[in-house]
């Protein structure tokens, strides 16, 4: 399952956490099933331009994750529309924080 981004378009962000990695060096069963979920909630309610942001083995307790902070980083500068996540604890732990 691949999600290409369309140049110029604001993208549909499908962000995906999982804190513990499961033991393989390829991704984790949770994440291929958080994307799968992800992927077919925005087709179903027609989110296009879909893109992955994906920390897989990192703690929700700690913003320093790497595609978390890429997806910040591209809300500022304006290329997401609308961000999409499991739940609200993929984002962090940290209710106030998070919902900041």
């Amino acid at each position: 399952m691949e999600v290409h981004m369309e140049k110029d378009k604001k993208v549909t962000a499908l962000y995906c956490r999982l804190s513990k990695d499961d033991g393989s060096n390829s991704e984790s069963l949770s994440i291929r099933t958080q994307k799968a979920m992800l992927l077919e909630y925005a087709t179903r309610n027609g989110f296009g331009n879909c893109q992955y942001y994906v920390d897989d083995g990192y703690s929700g307790t700690n913003s320093d994750r790497p595609a978390f902070q890429e997806l910040l980083d591209d809300i500022r500068d304006g290329k997401v529309a609308t961000v999409i996540t499991k739940d609200q604890s993929r984002l962090g732990r940290n209710h106030i924080e998070t919902g900041t």
